[in-house]
């Protein structure tokens, strides 16, 4: 299966030299065991994204791969069980770039950085990841069949510490960590030196702290 794709990296609150970018996943059938954590399917008439996958072979029969799937229309999350040869079919998605503006009860609101105009999109389809988007920001919105489906984001991104505790002097050992909450409300443990208004770079794919934004080794 071909695929084009460009991922985000940090962001930095600079503005994008690109504004859209599209990518596009062929349909086709795929075997279950081939799947990765982020491939999308056709899961009886919806689309779904697979959160986990994991292997299990029982020794005796077939071996299987037990699948998280969320649902992108009403945000469940569903287990299924599956041969590794049995056929599922991928859908196409595309993927085009958007400025996170705010919250509006139950909405978020992102504008076309060329059109300027404004799309509503449903904060259940993004839950697990709205606590990393910031305004202002460009973030790439996941679109099927001229509806959002999901949005992609930049694997590390900076926040900025708000509370924490200071540190105990004379303290040495460098993987102690403490509590530290950030401005957008996420609580993350980072080491003992981190200080209250320094900038921390924080993977959103787990939710832990990285290095100081200013940190040369990274």
């Amino acid at each position: 299966m071909n695929k084009r794709h460009s991922d985000p990296d940090v962001t930095s609150g600079e503005e994008s030299s690109e504004a859209c970018l599209v990518i596009w996943y062929n349909i086709s059938m795929t075997k279950a065991g081939e799947l990765n954590k982020g491939s999308f399917l056709n899961w009886k008439g919806d689309p779904v994204v697979v959160s986990d996958k994991e292997f299990f072979n029982p020794g005796r029969g077939h071996a299987v791969v037990r699948l998280k799937l969320k649902n992108l229309k009403s945000g469940r999350v569903i287990k299924e069980t599956l041969i590794t040869d049995e056929k599922v079919e991928e859908i196409e998605v595309t993927h085009q770039r958007f400025q996170f503006l705010y919250f509006d009860g139950l909405q978020a609101i992102f504008m076309d950085p060329k059109s300027f105009e404004q799309t509503l999109v449903e904060r259940k389809i993004i839950e697990e990841e709205e606590k990393y988007l910031k305004a202002g920001e460009d973030y790439g919105l996941l679109f099927w069949e001229n509806r959002v489906i999901g949005i992609s984001l930049p694997k590390k991104t900076v926040f900025k510490v708000k509370e924490t505790e200071k540190g105990v002097r004379g303290d040495t050992v460098s993987a102690a960590t403490k509590p530290a909450t950030l401005d957008n409300g996420l609580i993350v443990k980072v080491p003992l030196f981190i200080k209250i208004g320094e900038e921390v770079i924080i993977s959103t794919e787990t939710g832990e702290y990285l290095s100081r934004k200013n940190q040369k080794k990274f």
